[in-house]
């Protein structure tokens, strides 16, 4: 595998941990590469990645594995989600193709122009991939997903399961781009999948971030992260995506936090970590 170092990053945890926290969207980091490939003006840009970005997520992930009884480890993404979405399926069964934002982004979250046609990473008729979305699925998604998935197999070796919390957050207000915005937006959104979220890791995240003025389930976004050597297959791996309403922490769009939220949902996701480690 080719060295990740510079666009993701592994944070160890105790090696009793079985908890992994998943940071993919926080950074707004894009190489110059990238960006040449990116034809918005740089005030645009900017603009866009307020909107797109989880601000402070990495921060809260941080000071919930300060303050956990047994530390977790921490996969955290180095990269901005706009050089390519390491949550998104590359291929046809991604939904999110159908607004222009699969692996690779073509189109802003308001339905914008963000690259040249042909370079999504989509592939055409005929299941060949357009030459510029191949290099940047080759170059960052690829190597991303193989090391989450190392990450995974080693909390397997090691502990024998594997608990995935994928650490989000989400605009007050719904975006052109959402294909299921019109639902309900609490204050914290909890996604889940069938096979990989038990009841109990739903419930002890739904009690973790009760005093934040109430949880969701699966609106305005669902499922969570499973890498997909163990999607739909190993039980041992369990996940849960929490989505934070960004009001409840910042300024929106893309401002500063603000009061004691990043703190507070800390101390909360600090708390689901130690439920979640000790079985």
């Amino acid at each position: 595998m080719s060295d990740v170092s510079a666009f993701c990053r592994l944070l160890p945890g105790a090696p009793e941990s079985p908890v992994l926290l998943h940071v993919p969207h926080s950074s707004r980091v894009i190489p110059a590469a990238v960006r040449d490939g990116i034809v918005l003006d740089d005030a645009a840009l900017e603009r866009e990645l307020d909107h797109i970005t989880d601000a402070y997520t990495d921060r809260i992930a941080g000071r919930a594995a300060e303050r956990s009884g047994v530390r977790p480890w921490r996969f955290v993404n180095r990269l901005s989600r706009l050089v390519v979405d390491p949550e998104r399926f590359p291929d046809e069964r991604e939904e999110m193709l159908a607004v222009g934002m699969g692996a690779v982004y073509t189109r802003t979250t308001h339905g914008e122009v963000l690259r040249r046609a042909g370079d999504d990473g989509r592939p055409p008729e005929g299941g060949r991939v357009p030459e510029g979305g191949r290099a940047l699925v080759d170059a960052y998604f690829h190597p991303y997903a193989a090391a989450m998935t190392d990450a995974v197999a080693e909390r397997l070796a090691a502990v024998g399961r594997a608990v995935v919390v994928d650490v989000h957050s989400y605009p007050s207000e719904s975006l052109p781009y959402e294909l299921h915005g019109d639902g309900p937006r609490p204050p914290v959104c909890l996604g889940t999948d069938p096979f990989h979220t038990p009841a109990g890791l739903l419930a002890a995240a739904e009690e973790a971030f009760a005093g934040f003025g109430g949880t969701g389930v699966n609106s305005p976004f669902g499922g969570t992260y499973v890498p997909l050597r163990y999607y739909g297959r190993d039980p041992r791996v369990t996940a849960l995506m929490i989505e934070i309403r960004r009001d409840v922490y910042m300024a929106e769009p893309g401002g500063a936090a603000t009061g004691p939220g990043t703190a507070a949902l800390a101390d909360a996701l600090a708390r689901l970590v130690d439920v979640l480690t000790t079985g």
